[in-house]
């Protein structure tokens, strides 16, 4: 099995914060997941917030977060475990993100032992 980081992407802020019910959808998808012991890190959310984030580039220029420079930003992110990247695709497709217009990276993890 390999590992797959699963990056959320939201375009409007006022979807950062999600309700009760988009929080129990969310929590119900991470559950079947876990059952299914595919469930590797539960990741954890990024701040989209003013002050929250820096970006530092060479020369050491920094400037405040990703934010504002791109239209979408990553809200969070979590780790499966799936055969290949189809899977994990098939994994992404279920998550409640996209009844909000957000969006869902996979990128395959090299890990590094």
């Amino acid at each position: 099995m390999k590992e797959f980081a699963l990056i959320f992407r939201l375009k409007d802020i006022a979807d950062f914060k999600p309700s009760p019910e988009q929080m129990q959808e969310r929590l119900n998808w991470l559950d079947n997941i876990a059952s299914q012991n595919k469930l590797v890190d539960k990741g954890n959310t990024l701040l989209p917030l003013p002050g929250s984030a820096k970006t530092v580039r060479p020369d050491n220029l920094v400037t405040d977060g990703p934010y504002t420079e791109i239209k979408e930003f990553i809200s969070g992110y979590v780790v499966i475990r799936a055969e290949d990247i189809n899977e994990a695709v098939e994994i992404a497709k279920r998550n409640p993100i996209f009844s909000i217009g957000g969006s869902v990276e996979v990128r395959e993890v090299l890990k590094r032992d």
